[in-house]
């Protein structure tokens, strides 16, 4: 069985910049050393990005907090995380979870036996999202959310999204 890796937004604003935490620093080396472990060629890897009306959607009005406007530094993918990820599928997405990444990954599991494990930022919104999302896409494929190299936008938020997801028999490690 083909182990994929989903890295989801491992981009500055989420870590050290607009939307940052102190729990999103503390993972960086972990998600490192998980990209890793994979080969480059089973490793994809999401963006959110936004526009510069970004404050005129419907997130920027539930999220009054400009972030990952493309083409900006907090729109990056964190250095040393960027540099591991130079030859994985980087898909961007405007909302929390990604259509494009499901679509990628049924025609891969059409073709031979996957399961999926996933990390980044943040546990409760873009985690947990796309987590469901490939869940209701892909209900026959074991996916796994490794709880270390995950961070959420507070520790009750990153602890209750877990939860959420065990709930929907996605494996937390």
């Amino acid at each position: 069985m083909r182990k994929i890796l989903i890295v989801i937004d491992m981009q500055n604003d989420f870590i050290d910049g607009a939307l940052g935490t102190k729990e999103a620093e503390a993972i960086v080396p972990a998600v490192a050393e998980k990209i890793r472990s994979y080969a480059p060629e089973d490793v994809y890897a999401t963006m959110d990005t936004h526009g510069e009306n970004y404050m005129q959607t419907q997130e920027g009005r539930f999220l009054p907090v400009p972030h990952c406007i493309r083409g900006t530094d907090g729109w990056q993918i964190r250095p040393e995380l960027a540099a591991l990820l130079e030859e994985a599928a980087i898909l961007e997405k405007p909302t929390f979870g990604s259509t494009e990444l499901a679509m990628e990954l049924q025609d891969l599991a059409d073709e031979e036996e996957i399961e999926v494990e996933m990390v980044g930022l943040c546990t409760d919104i873009c985690v947990v999202s796309n987590a469901l999302l490939l869940k209701a896409v892909l209900p026959e494929v074991p996916i796994t959310v490794d709880s270390s190299c995950c961070a959420g936008v507070t520790p009750e938020k990153h602890l209750a999204a877990l939860e959420t997801m065990r709930s929907c028999q996605i494996r937390v490690i």
